[in-house]
């Protein structure tokens, strides 16, 4: 396929993508426009409500200044100052993230992968951009250069990941810039490359196995506490429609949710406030946001308490004991554990320790993501603590991978028995 070929196909599917985004939050609030206000409102403001969520949810640091009356209803110090909303709405950054991980494997598999990056990143800084200028009034204001390069930058993740990912699954489909990195990879010791590839697939996929049981409590959670969840929707008195667009909003804060819980499991916790607590040692709360999905937040310390540290070490131990227990370097033999018996006694306790420090900063990234502030006051500290997260997975993980690979190490060189070495 040529190169135009790819560079226009990548343009349209990311600006695809973007308008779908805005517009998963724009038509709710149009018709909240149209149900309660009548159209009797400037449509412009509803637009730049949707621009400033799709922004919001890609990163981008809103400033508010709330009127005098909501100001007083919300009964917070500092509500009738400008104050700043950085907690990205996260659904909408893994929905780019997908888009851009299928152009980045297309790219790559047409041979093209800078082409259709560089060019689906473009796409993304300047609607980021446009949105930003469109949607800045003196209620809410968004800080222009992030509008440019944060949505970018969330798609650059998506395309890198595809195209890496397309260029380690099939190597002879002629991509440029693949050529080079495995030409670059070439060079390098490798052992190196081979014992960095076993750490941060040890260290990825704990990272996700924890994300994974998080995502399963949360279901639980919800599951469980859907009475009172559905008790504080209908306290909101919003409606039909407006509870329409609450529930886009609450969807787009699920990877949120998620990585919360996942920080829960790790121990920290998180915040909804400053001063206040939730994790598995107990709960101290204040009052919350009126977010009926934050219903679902445990108000006792829970069954087990710390012992759901064991999850990260477990998983550690599971991608430690298979990925090295193999014996070999990929491409080799199935039957040949000579390389995994050779091996120093320190190199399973490397990987494993590297293994660590990939999960810890894969879990710190996202619980720095995952946070921020929600409102002004003590509300200007929520989420998850991303040094201490970040320190505890790597603690964690790395403990369970070392001991799973110097497990695996030690049961590849015990000898064989006779009747099977005959």
């Amino acid at each position: 396929m040529r190169r135009t070929t790819i560079a226009l196909l990548a343009a349209l599917e990311a600006a695809v993508s973007a308008l779908i985004g805005l517009g998963v939050v724009l038509v709710p609030l149009l018709v909240v426009w149209a149900v309660h206000f009548g159209l009797a409102v400037d449509a412009v403001a509803f637009f730049r409500a949707a621009a400033d969520l799709w922004l919001l949810g890609h990163g981008v640091d809103l400033v508010l200044q709330l009127d005098a009356v909501t100001a007083a209803r919300m009964a917070l110090p500092g509500a009738g100052d400008p104050f700043p909303i950085t907690i990205a709405l996260l659904g909408f950054a893994l929905a780019s993230v997908a888009v851009g991980r299928r152009i980045g494997r297309r790219s790559a598999a047409a041979g093209h992968s800078i082409t259709g990056s560089i060019s689906a990143v473009v796409v993304y800084a300047l609607v980021g951009g446009t949105l930003g200028l469109a949607a800045d009034s003196e209620a809410a204001n968004a800080s222009l250069w992030q509008a440019i390069l944060l949505p970018a930058f969330v798609m650059a993740i998506g395309v890198v990941v595809g195209a890496v990912l397309e260029t380690l699954r099939e190597a002879n489909h002629g991509d440029l810039a693949g050529g080079w990195v495995r030409e670059r990879l070439g060079e390098l010791p490798p052992a190196g490359v081979d014992a960095v590839r076993r750490a941060a697939r040890i260290g990825g996929a704990a990272a996700f196995g924890v994300l994974g049981v998080a995502a399963v409590l949360v279901a639980v959670l919800i599951a469980v506490d859907y009475a009172t969840i559905a008790g504080l929707s209908q306290s909101l008195g919003a409606g039909v429609d407006g509870g329409i667009l609450l529930t886009v909003v609450e969807l787009a804060f699920i990877p949120n949710f998620v990585i919360w819980a996942a920080a829960w499991l790790l121990g920290p916790g998180i915040a909804i406030g400053a001063g206040t607590t939730v994790a598995p040692g107990g709960t101290v709360l204040g009052p919350v946001p009126g977010i009926p999905l934050l219903g679902a937040l445990p108000g006792d310390a829970p069954m087990l308490g710390v012992l759901w540290l064991l999850v990260p070490v477990v998983f550690g131990f599971v991608g430690a004991w298979f990925v090295l227990g193999r014996g070999a370097a990929d491409g080799a033999t199935p039957g040949d554990a000579q390389a995994g018996a050779s091996a120093p006694w320190w190199h399973p306790v490397a990987v494993g320790a590297g293994a660590g420090v990939v999960a810890g900063l894969v879990m710190g990234l996202l619980a720095w993501w995952s946070g921020g502030a929600a409102g002004p006051g003590r509300l200007a500290v929520v989420g998850p603590d991303p040094w201490a997260v970040g320190l505890v997975a790597a603690a964690t993980v790395g403990v369970g991978a070392i001991a799973g690979g110097v497990a695996a190490w030690m049961r590849l060189r015990e000898p064989a028995p006779e009747f099977l070495a005959r």
